[in-house]
């Protein structure tokens, strides 16, 4: 593993654990909802990372397809959200 790499996940790491404060902390359904997509794309870019390392690319694709997935979801459940808490 090249320097670059350790870099590169100790500062993942540290995102994800700035992450999961917020995720855990709020203050609002809406926060914790940008935590959480944020912790998907950062364990998709730790997965890239390894792709990397080890010269894998075969699960490209499926890191794709979970990062739109999460996306999609994360908009989903912040416009639901949004509406919930106007018809309250």
């Amino acid at each position: 593993m090249t320097v670059v790499h350790t870099l590169v996940l100790i500062m993942l790491t540290a995102a994800g654990v700035l992450t999961m404060w917020r995720l855990l902390k709020g203050p609002t359904t809406l926060d914790r909802i940008a935590a959480l997509d944020v912790f998907v794309v950062l364990i998709v870019a730790a997965a890239a990372v390894y792709a990397a390392i080890y010269s894998d690319g075969s699960n490209i694709p499926l890191l794709a397809a979970v990062a739109l997935i999460a996306l999609v979801g994360s908009s989903t459940a912040a416009r639901l959200v949004e509406r919930w808490e106007r018809h309250r």
